[in-house]
C-alpha cells in the first residue's frame, strides 16, 4: 500500500513537472520588452529550501496585517496569502506608509507622473485633503529599500495601485476626483526598488505567483488559465493595447 502511494505520489510530480514547463515555454514566448513583469527572471528564481527559503519583500496588507489607510487590510489575497504555508519561504512583510503615517491615514496619491517621477522631482504626492507628503513618502522608499537590501530580497510581491507599492497601474491623480483616471507605472515605494534592480509583481499578476508556487513547491500544477494584470481584458481595453 505504501509502495502504491509512493508511486501515484511521482506520477502526480512527474505531471505537474511537465505542464508547467509547457506553460512557462509558452508565456515566456511574450516578448520580455512588452512586459511590467520578468518571467525570464521568475523562471530562473532559484529553487528553495528550508535551509535557504526565498526571501520575499511583501506589502504588510497583502499578508493580513490592518495597515492600510482605514485600519483595515484593504480585504483577502489567497494568491498571496497562501505563501504563509511554505517553510521554503521567508517573508519580509512591510507598509511603508504606515511607517511614516501611521494608520489610520489619509490616502497618497500621484499628481502629474508616477512614482518614478517622483523620485526625479517633477510629480508630487498629494493626499485627498491636498496635503503634500512628497518628502515623507520618498523616505519611506528608503526605508523599503533598507529593508529589502539588508534581507537581501528576492522577489518583492506588492499591492497594485497604490500610489506606494503599485507595480502596475496607478492612479493617474486623485482617485477622489469626480471622473478618476488609471495610468500604467509605478508607485513611489516600488519605483525605489526597481531602480536598484529588485523585481516585483503585484497580487493581480496571476500567471507570475503560479510561476512563484512551481518553484517553492515542486508538486504544485500551474493553473494555465491564469494571467498577469498587464494581460487582462480590463487592462489591454483601458489602455488600448489591444
Amino acid at each position: 500500500m505504501e509502495r502504491r502511494w509512493m508511486l501515484n505520489k511521482g506520477t502526480v510530480r512527474t505531471n505537474a513537472l511537465f505542464w508547467n514547463r509547457r506553460f512557462l515555454l509558452v508565456y515566456s514566448l511574450v516578448p520580455s520588452s512588452d512586459r511590467m513583469t520578468d518571467i525570464h527572471y521568475l523562471t530562473h528564481l532559484r529553487i528553495p529550501t528550508e535551509d535557504e527559503p526565498l526571501r520575499i519583500l511583501s506589502s504588510a496588507c497583502l499578508l493580513g496585517q490592518a495597515c492600510g489607510v482605514d485600519g483595515t487590510s484593504n480585504g483577502e489575497y489567497p494568491s498571496v496569502l497562501k505563501l504563509l504555508r511554505y517553510p521554503t519561504v521567508r517573508l519580509i512583510p512591510f507598509c511603508p506608509e504606515d511607517y511614516v503615517f501611521g494608520t489610520p491615514r489619509e490616502t497618497p496619491d500621484i499628481e502629474n507622473g508616477t512614482g518614478a517621477d517622483v523620485l526625479e522631482g517633477k510629480a508630487r504626492v498629494i493626499t485627498e485633503t491636498g496635503k503634500d507628503i512628497t518628502e515623507p513618502m520618498i523616505e519611506a522608499s528608503l526605508k523599503m529599500l533598507r529593508i529589502a537590501q539588508e534581507n537581501e530580497v528576492e522577489l518583492a510581491v506588492l499591492m497594485d495601485v497604490s500610489g506606494a507599492c503599485g507595480s502596475q497601474v496607478i492612479y493617474k491623480g486623485s482617485r477622489f476626483s469626480d471622473q478618476p483616471k488609471y495610468q500604467i507605472g509605478m508607485g513611489v515605494c516600488a519605483a525605489q526598488l526597481h531602480k536598484h534592480g529588485f523585481k516585483i509583481i503585484s497580487q493581480r499578476d496571476f500567471a507570475s505567483l503560479e510561476i512563484l508556487y512551481a518553484k517553492i513547491d515542486p508538486a504544485h500544477s500551474i493553473n494555465e488559465q491564469a494571467i498577469d494584470h498587464d494581460r487582462h481584458p480590463w487592462y489591454l481595453e483601458y489602455f488600448g493595447k489591444k
